[in-house]
């Protein structure tokens, strides 16, 4: 599972970008029981995510025309740099170059082949989440792609992963991923080869979609309904897994629900 041991090719941040930040921290308080501060004055509004005064995330405004809501994952990097020259030899797509955030790390966007929008941080004064696995805070990434052997092949060759299959609902195409070395139990996420037609919302292409461990995965999907959330796939027992459900927030950042099965 996630852990914050920030080995490189491990995920370290999960951030929001919304149309309106305040509206999303409220969504998000009453979902997760998150507080949410000020990063600074010059930071464009951005907010951090607490949990019991842990960092669990972060919320930022939107920052270009036609963006769309989305959480984005951030996996750890030695070298922003080299990944961005390590994207582009592998067919991703630079969207921000690496970037010096102030002082706190350094930071770079990129899509991957098919179209899967990541980042990456190299810490500096600021490393990345302080919990998770824990309810309330990320627990799993799923990656949705139309090209499952191509996922891999992209993320193997930037990252190390080790890939290793995991047979979900019957299906035997869910690969486990995680940093090479680390074993099953260092697997952070999974990649699901889907039908391009299930990812019209992202016109075809890839998405990576952050899971959030809760107590009540019933009672979690209630709580996004009726603040004005989507609820796509109602609570269903995985075996192996637990129940999940599949929600986005009012602005349509999706995310996922995993709780203990009924």
């Amino acid at each position: 599972m996630i852990t914050s041991d920030f080995t490189p090719g491990a995920p370290c941040w999960v951030e929001l970008a919304t149309p309106d930040v305040g509206a999303a921290a409220e969504f998000y308080r009453g979902m997760f029981g998150w507080t949410d501060t000020s990063a600074g004055p010059n930071t464009g509004g951005y907010r951090f995510a607490r949990l019991d005064g842990d960092n669990v995330g972060g919320l930022g405004p939107l920052m270009e025309e036609g963006e769309q809501p989305a959480w984005t994952v951030y996996f750890a990097a030695p070298d922003a740099g080299a990944a961005a020259d390590a994207v582009r030899g592998l067919g991703g797509t630079v969207l921000v170059e690496p970037l010096d955030v102030m002082g706190l790390g350094w930071m770079a966007h990129f899509l991957d082949p098919q179209g899967g929008h990541f980042a990456v941080w190299r810490e500096g004064a600021f490393t990345g989440f302080d919990v998770v696995d824990r309810p309330g805070s990320l627990c799993w990434l799923d990656l949705w792609t139309p090209d499952g052997a191509g996922a891999r092949s992209f993320y193997g060759g930037l990252f190390g992963w080790a890939f290793r299959p995991f047979a979900l609902d019957g299906a035997d195409k869910y690969t486990l991923v995680g940093p090479e070395g680390t074993g099953k139990e260092g697997a952070h996420g999974g990649i699901m080869p889907v039908d391009p037609a299930r990812l019209s919302d992202a016109e075809g292409t890839a998405l990576w979609i952050p899971v959030f461990r809760v107590d009540d995965c019933d009672a979690a999907a209630d709580r996004a309904r009726r603040a004005g959330g989507q609820v796509y796939t109602e609570p269903e027992d995985t075996p192996g897994v637990g129940r999940t459900a599949n929600c986005a927030d009012p602005f349509g950042a999706g995310f996922m629900l995993l709780g203990p099965p009924r």
